[in-house]
């Protein structure tokens, strides 16, 4: 598995994630995304969803990270919160499985969720929102640090407008894992910034696949501009 870190390292990583329930929101049409963005040169893509990652799979040769989202009544944890949510990845053909690193509570214990990774071979990315969420996932087996829930935390929302470049630093000073700069990287002179600071590679999601959400950019800014 070690291959596929090395494949993925010093390049572009693009979350093919549509707004729920919009009008692109289709398995054909992420994996349709998911070859443009090859095409464009992604090194890798993130993948919500398992229908959507069994459409994927087929199309793409590049490794594919995995996640499923819910939305849980009594927990704000979304990202792959249950082991049967993740070997459901597994099976649909994910190499890489991120889940919630954080401490927060969830239904099956984040502790579980990672070993079932590890046991159905994939790698597990680590999404973190603090310095102190990466190090005790890389001491559980996590291959892959993710900036990913920076910002979207009580502990640490505020913290940054853009991405957390501080953590991707801190990250990569523990000297071990692969570091993924993820969370609010919009522009290319962003992500620029977030490899300088130490990341690995670069995951961007909503400037290249939420179109409703670009559309929203630029109508603001005309709208101001009048």
């Amino acid at each position: 598995m070690v291959a596929v870190l090395d494949r993925l390292r010093g390049g572009l990583v693009a979350s093919c994630q549509p707004v729920d329930n919009g009008p692109m929101d289709d398995p054909a049409i992420v994996a349709a995304m998911a070859r443009a963005a090859v095409a464009g040169g992604a090194m890798g893509v993130r993948i919500e969803g398992v229908q959507n990652l069994r459409a994927v799979r087929p199309v793409v040769d590049v490794p594919i990270i995995g996640i499923v989202k819910s939305d849980l009544p009594d927990s704000p944890v979304r990202i792959t919160v249950s082991v049967a949510d993740a070997l459901a990845l597994a099976d649909a053909g994910a190499d890489i499985i991120a889940y919630d690193a954080t401490s927060r509570p969830r239904t099956d214990r984040r502790e579980d969720v990672l070993r079932a990774i590890l046991n159905a071979g994939c790698l597990a990315m680590a999404d973190s929102s603090t310095l102190e969420d990466g190090r005790t996932a890389l001491g559980e087996g996590a291959a892959i640090l993710g900036t990913t829930l920076s910002g979207y935390t009580d502990e640490t929302e505020g913290l940054n407008d853009g991405p957390d470049l501080e953590l991707i630093a801190a990250f990569k000073r523990l000297g071990a894992g692969f570091v993924m700069a993820e969370g609010r990287i919009n522009t290319p002179e962003l992500a620029a910034r977030a490899m300088a600071s130490g990341a690995d590679a670069v995951t961007v999601g909503s400037a290249l696949t939420r179109l409703e959400h670009v559309t929203g950019w630029f109508a603001e800014a005309v709208r101001s501009a009048r």
